[in-house]
């Protein structure tokens, strides 16, 4: 991911898959895209590699802990010639 939204959240009573629901609503209402992947701390999964539905959530220690990096990955098309 080369651009994304930073959201913050530390709400106790919230799990990770509430909280990440709110910043991809946000972030659809915002740049009218559906996010596909979030960074997030370490401390904050319990998982290195986990999907909360369409999400792909990822570990990053550069990523403060209640802070969610989300956006879009682009998917690279890897074209084939025929012969």
């Amino acid at each position: 991911m080369d651009i994304g939204m930073l959201w913050f959240d530390n709400d106790k009573k919230s799990d990770i898959s509430s909280k990440l629901s709110k910043a991809a609503d946000y972030y659809r209402r915002k740049y009218g895209k559906d996010p596909n992947i979030c960074f997030v701390h370490p401390s904050m999964i319990p998982e290195e590699n986990q999907n909360i539905g369409q999400i792909a959530i990822r570990s990053n220690s550069t990523v403060l802990p209640h802070h969610f990096w989300i956006g879009v990955q682009q998917q690279k098309i890897i074209q084939q010639s025929n012969p």
